[in-house]
């Protein structure tokens, strides 16, 4: 799935989802009129792959739809500036970062998950490449908990004024329950009035990362190994994966490297690279091993790396090959 710069034609062919007469069109567009209004195409091609990623998100949640015939729009809309802008401004950060001469600065936010994701993109995005992956995560915390720890306001914290180039963010294991409302209302899970408090946390969350001119990512969870926590986290994921969409954040599904062929929980698979049977999940059927966790970050490290050779091409500093054997 890590295919840098493809361009648009190749991206369809492996997902479904661009070829929808909605989604190909502003990511046509974004790619013609980010070559004028930044730096050339090599910004183009990153900031295209930026929003081919995004697209992914809802692939979890929503069929494609079948491809109708491109035709160019005549003028661009207020939906494609916004899609411009979005992407662009994380782009020139990244520039910005790499023509210092500083290191790539990526944070992970989310639980005791997220503390697993942040390892295993740290052994693939380490410093010798230019990277710094910093642990924002803490362990049973999440967006339905904000009486024991209010999220936006505890990464505000967090970052204060430091500068963040990728924002790399994995909750939802302990979200599987009811809230009390800031009004004193009680929601149940997934209810119309749960989705629409949580759903704005969210909104929030990922606004606040974007202040900061992050590019943004969200992992999603792998199947769970216990069947009634399954269903919840399964129906969080999708809840969380069409919310990232409407955001236009790139929602990364750990579920098909986790599952086994039928889709299924599975604590053993086949190493694809030499066939070797693999723990790749913790005893508790929720978290990942460590192996596991490299597992289903392999392809964000890839895709992070690609975007961070573009900002080097552009900046016309050096790249730096140290990392890429972990995220083979």
């Amino acid at each position: 799935m890590s295919h840098g710069t493809a361009q648009v034609p190749q991206a369809a062919a492996h997902y479904p989802e661009l070829r929808s007469p909605t989604t190909r069109p502003l990511l046509r567009m974004l790619l013609d009129r980010t070559a004028v209004l930044l730096l050339g195409t090599a910004v183009g091609a990153a900031i295209g792959w930026a929003f081919q990623a995004g697209s992914e998100a809802s692939a979890a949640a929503v069929p494609p739809a079948r491809p109708a015939p491109y035709r160019p729009a005549t003028s661009p809309t207020q939906a494609e500036d916004a899609l411009v802008r979005q992407y662009a401004m994380p782009f020139q950060q990244l520039v910005k970062t790499v023509a210092a001469g500083n290191r790539i600065r990526i944070g992970v936010f989310g639980d005791s998950f997220g503390d697993g994701v942040w390892w295993g993109l740290a052994q693939q995005l380490p410093g010798k490449a230019g990277f710094e992956v910093v642990k924002f995560s803490q362990p049973a915390t999440g967006f339905t908990r904000y009486k024991s720890l209010n999220l936006e306001t505890h990464a505000t914290e967090q970052l204060g004024d430091a500068p963040l180039d990728i924002a790399i963010i994995s909750f939802g294991a302990n979200d599987a329950q009811g809230i009390i409302t800031p009004e004193g209302k009680y929601a149940k899970f997934m209810g119309p009035l749960w989705q629409q408090e949580v759903g704005g946390r969210l909104d929030r969350y990922v606004a606040l990362m974007r202040r900061h001119h992050a590019m943004v990512y969200w992992v999603g969870l792998p199947r769970i190994g216990k069947e009634a926590l399954d269903v919840d986290v399964m129906a969080i994921n999708d809840f969380y994966a069409t919310r990232m969409a409407k955001l236009g954040v790139p929602f990364i599904d750990t579920r098909p490297v986790a599952s086994d062929a039928q889709g299924n929980f599975a604590t053993y698979l086949n190493d694809p690279k030499s066939g070797k049977r693999t723990l790749i999940r913790a005893a508790d059927g929720v978290h990942m091993s460590m192996t596991g966790y490299i597992w289903i970050t392999r392809d964000l490290a890839g895709r992070i790396r690609s975007y961070a050779d573009a900002a080097r091409a552009v900046a016309g500093t050096p790249t730096t090959g140290g990392g890429r054997e972990a995220g083979k």
